[in-house]
């Protein structure tokens, strides 16, 4: 018999749980249902939110040819089969596991068929497509995002295989505790599949009369189910979330999106991610706090996991709590500006490698001045080329005593050169 998470996939589209978006009553795919104006599509988002199920109820809506391969595993030859079955009944829907694993040569074979209309292609991926897949399927495909299911959509996916009588459990004696359900919802992850799965194996181990409690909910999915792909969408956006709550100096979410990076254990990514953000956003306003955050990814990475979450946990909370600069990012990247849109110029002359010119001035050209022969170390003198000679990259923060101190430096240097 198969899984029942199999068994219970949606027939048609009124079937489907969650995803309003797409399938509610105003949803583009019931339209194109309705309207029987299929067109080739691709729906990406987390492992069990119905990809699989919208293709087939699609399918079971329209009275379509339904075939289903695996962009890896399955080869040319039995997408070859599939195009000979469409020439002959007029159309067939393709769902295509996998779609942004797709190699060349299927793609290119695959094309023709879409074009003419005759192979209608649902590609399914957990990987976003516009980074993933190849613009030429792209540009003949709708895309869509599905959504992850809810607590709701998980119970109501529950319920309806507990009382299904034909695919489901409704023949069987069976009693569950509401706090089993809870836990089958909860610690699913918004994955349909992962719960049903979890429901399953409690019914089919217990003894009749069967009755499911926590414990036996507890037992069956031990451990909450956290979809973390370190190539897809959702870890860029965790990272994302990550920086951004360290520059927004809270601890809490901080150290959140720092347990589901662990949680992926995606040790190289993390730390990397940890490094920049210690000198793109804290950067001058605590200088420290970089070396100090290299030391701690150091140690995380001589310790591995688990122990390595105890040094980024308090480069975490450092990081979070220092004063904040972005100053050193924004002047390189202003400099690099004038670079990239030709403003250069000649080197003043007096910079240039005195070796080539002849001079014996501590190996520098004729003109320049050693600052080390003056003063306090500083000697008024050009050093940027003629056409830039006024730019001025670097905008001190002020929410530091250390840079505060480079800011009056800084400003004394600038008020000098003007006189």
């Amino acid at each position: 018999m198969e899984p029942l998470a199999y068994r219970m996939r949606p027939t048609t589209i009124d079937d489907v749980i969650g995803q309003e978006h797409l399938v509610g009553e105003k949803g583009i795919i019931r339209r194109m249902v309705t309207a029987r104006r299929l067109s080739s599509m691709i729906l990406y988002g987390p492992p069990g939110t119905g990809k699989t199920s919208i293709a087939r109820a699609i399918a079971g809506s329209t009275d379509a040819k339904f075939r289903q391969l695996n962009a890896v595993t399955d080869t040319k030859k039995d997408m070859q089969i599939i195009a000979e079955e469409a020439k002959m009944s007029g159309q067939v829907i393709l769902l295509l596991d996998e779609i942004h694993r797709l190699d060349k040569a299927k793609q290119d074979f695959l094309l023709p068929h879409l074009e003419n209309g005759r192979i209608i292609l649902i590609g399914a991926t957990t990987s976003n497509p516009y980074h993933a897949i190849n613009p030429a399927i792209r540009s003949r495909t709708q895309i869509f995002e599905l959504e992850p299911l809810t607590p709701d959509d998980i119970s109501t996916a529950l319920m309806r295989a507990l009382h299904d009588q034909e695919r489901g459990f409704g023949k069987m004696d069976i009693t569950v505790d509401e706090q089993a359900i809870d836990h089958f919802v909860q610690a699913s992850g918004g994955d349909v599949r992962a719960s049903l799965n979890a429901l399953e194996l409690a019914v089919l181990s217990a003894p009749e009369p069967v009755h499911i409690t926590r414990q036996d909910a507890l037992d069956c999915l031990q451990k909450p189910s956290f979809n973390f792909d370190k190539d897809g969408d959702q870890h860029y956006d965790i990272m994302s979330a990550f920086q951004k709550s360290i520059r927004g100096s809270d601890v809490d979410a901080a150290l959140h999106y720092l347990a589901r990076l662990i949680e992926g254990g995606d040790l190289p990514t993390l730390t990397r991610r940890l490094l920049v953000i210690s000198f793109e956003d804290i950067g001058l306003a605590s200088p420290q706090a970089a070396s100090r955050t290299l030391s701690a990814i150091e140690a995380a990475e001589r310790l591995g996991f688990p122990e390595a979450r105890i040094p980024l946990s308090q480069a975490v909370i450092e990081l979070c709590l220092s004063p904040k600069s972005n100053s050193a990012i924004t002047a390189i990247d202003s400099a690099l500006s004038d670079i990239r849109k030709g403003k250069s110029g000649d080197i003043p002359k007096h910079l240039k490698d005195g070796h080539y010119t002849g001079a014996k001035d501590l190996g520098h050209a004729v003109g320049y001045k050693y600052p080390h022969h003056y003063e306090g170390g500083y000697v008024e003198q050009q050093y940027l080329p003629d056409k830039l000679k006024n730019a001025r990259y670097y905008e001190p923060k002020d929410t530091s005593k250390s840079e505060a101190q480079f800011k009056q430096i800084y400003d004394n240097i600038n008020q000098r050169k003007k006189k």
